[in-house]
């Protein structure tokens, strides 16, 4: 039985603790929602009021120079390079997720045209993050292929011989499922498809190594588990097997002035940039830029505490308690995990349903959530189709500053809120914009 005591205990134990005083955190808030907006760092009111006062207000233009603006992009890169297995010079900072996504799957769609004609299918996990299947979709139709999603476990064999890019999400938004990258991404190439992974739920939470898997091209945000702030840039990387072909059909569908060869020699003609920063496009969001660059810092002054390895670790064991505690104290209210038990198949997150409550006796799950988070429980809703996906309560379990005693709390709350019914007041039933 585990208790109150235990959990302080670990939290004494952590070696990752002291990461924890380098958020700020609101006194009497339990923070598990960190998968969808990471933190605040302490260190980013300062740093980004620097860039607004002196930088801009003081260096004004000249601070692209002197403050080396026009560097970031790829000076961010380079430090999420290291979170992702990925090589210096092989990530760039740009744009948004979605927008990446659109020029990475443009470029596979150019390099299967090119080298294999009759290939003309888009496969994906039928549950994949809906902006990544609106992307895929647009551009099947303006592309002439046909956007094909399976589930989960229908992946392998459904990856025939006229598919010509696989897009995939390596942690499940919903659920939480991590799927194998590098078998996935063998599977792929072995039936002559590219593979490209959207890493938004993974960067900064689980071990990711993109070139050991030899996957083709990968996305993701800095606003989730990178702490950057809310719309924060995205990132995108290639596989420079890709970018060095002398015959490369690559050619970014989003051909602006910064992905240009030499940009600031404002040629008629477009010419793309070597390697990956041929994947940017307009002018980049510094005040955003300075804010992500303090986000990545708290990794840094992890990598002496045992780095992404210690931070997974620590990831498995407050999920492994969550999901114990849950087991424990809410028995009886119906309550199912939705998330994988197999420490391999699970990323930083559990997901709950009422899937286990007697038919017609379920709660309100997003009232439920909304109880919580007025007790000051932040964790997030996600709904269901009513067919095949149902409605979720999704916590994320960020390691660098979420402890122990926080997932006991957390659960406690969860406890309280079903036993009393509170989430049955009306209050909590009435949906805001963003849930």
């Amino acid at each position: 039985m585990l208790t109150l005591a235990d959990c302080r205990a670990l939290d004494a134990a952590d070696p990752l603790r002291p990461l924890r005083d380098l958020f700020s955190l609101p006194a009497g808030i339990v923070y598990l929602d960190g998968n969808s907006l990471g933190a605040l760092p302490k260190s980013t009111a300062t740093r980004v009021a620097e860039v607004v006062s002196q930088e801009w207000g003081e260096g004004l233009i000249r601070s692209w120079n002197s403050a080396g603006w026009i560097n970031l992009p790829q000076a961010l890169g380079d430090r999420i390079a290291r979170l992702i297995g990925a090589a210096p010079g092989e990530v760039v900072v740009a744009d948004s997720t979605s927008v990446n996504l659109y020029k990475v799957l443009s470029a596979a769609m150019a390099i299967s045209r090119h080298d294999a004609p009759g290939r003309n299918a888009v496969l994906s996990e039928r549950s994949n993050f809906p902006t990544d299947l609106y992307i895929a979709q647009s551009l099947c139709e303006q592309q002439g292929f046909e956007l094909r999603l399976v589930e989960a476990a229908e992946l392998p064999a459904a990856i025939k011989r006229d598919v010509a890019a696989l897009m995939l999400t390596h942690v499940n938004y919903r659920t939480g499922a991590l799927l194998d990258m590098a078998s996935i991404t063998a599977h792929a190439h072995a039936a002559g498809a590219l593979a490209i992974w959207d890493l938004s739920h993974s960067a900064g939470a689980v071990p990711v190594d993109l070139n050991t898997a030899n996957a083709d091209f990968a996305v993701g945000c800095g606003y989730k588990y990178l702490n950057g702030g809310p719309g924060a840039p995205a990132f995108v990387w290639a596989n420079t097997r890709h970018l060095a072909r002398q015959d490369s059909p690559i050619r970014q569908p989003l051909s602006g002035w910064l992905g240009h060869a030499a940009p600031f020699e404002f040629a008629t003609a477009y010419a793309p940039a070597a390697g990956i920063a041929r994947f940017q496009c307009g002018t980049p969001p510094v005040l955003s830029l300075a804010a992500l660059d303090c986000g990545l810092g708290t990794f840094e002054a992890a990598e002496g505490l045992g780095g992404m390895g210690a931070i997974r670790q620590k990831s498995l064991a407050l999920t492994d308690l969550f999901i114990a505690l849950v087991e424990q104290l809410c028995p009886g209210n119906g309550l199912a995990i939705e998330t994988p038990l197999p420490h391999q198949l699970r990323g930083s997150q559990v997901s709950l349903s009422f899937a286990a409550a007697p038919a017609g006796a379920a709660p309100n799950t997003y009232a439920v959530m909304q109880a919580l988070i007025s007790r000051g429980v932040i964790g997030d809703f996600r709904a269901g189709d009513g067919d095949t996906q149902k409605d979720l309560l999704r916590f994320g379990f960020t390691p660098l500053y979420v402890g122990y005693e926080d997932v006991w709390q957390a659960v406690g709350h969860l406890k309280q809120v079903l036993d009393t019914r509170q989430w049955a007041e009306p209050e909590f039933a009435r949906k805001h914009a963003v849930t």
